[in-house]
């Protein structure tokens, strides 16, 4: 069974960086490891629909990356050296940031952009982002 754990959430005010790692667990089998097609973080604030945040399809060069609007030129996502591993660099951090982030991964192709939910096939539990301004 898949899984998927998120860390690094926490408090910080409002210019301050955090890191959220993704670290999963169960994509292994009897013939080798599978690697996940795509990895991703959305977040989901009170009352609001889950938006997504940032995906990454890893790769040699550090992979191809896609970014939401909100949080270009703030946000850097990257592939950890240890497979089906991802990370989320958050700087200059805005209260606007506050939310739950989920990360996600193993895409289904079916779309143009991988910031949508209905792409992949994994969730993690998520991990509290709070920016105080």
């Amino acid at each position: 069974e898949v899984r998927l754990v998120e860390s690094g959430g926490g408090s910080v005010q409002a210019g301050g960086s955090l890191r959220l790692s993704c670290n999963s667990s169960g994509y292994t089998y009897s013939g080798g490891t599978y690697e996940f097609t795509c990895m991703g973080w959305f977040r989901q604030a009170p009352g609001k629909e889950r938006e997504g945040v940032a995906s990454i399809v890893p790769g040699v060069d550090g992979g191809h990356t896609e970014y939401a609007d909100s949080v270009k030129g703030r946000f850097v996502i990257s592939q950890g050296s240890a497979v089906n591993t991802v990370y989320l660099q958050m700087n200059n951090l805005k209260p606007e940031d506050t939310a739950m982030y989920y990360c996600a991964a193993d895409c289904r192709g079916m779309k143009d952009s991988l910031l949508v939910t209905d792409e992949y096939n994994y969730w993690g539990q998520g991990t509290q982002v709070t920016v105080s301004s």
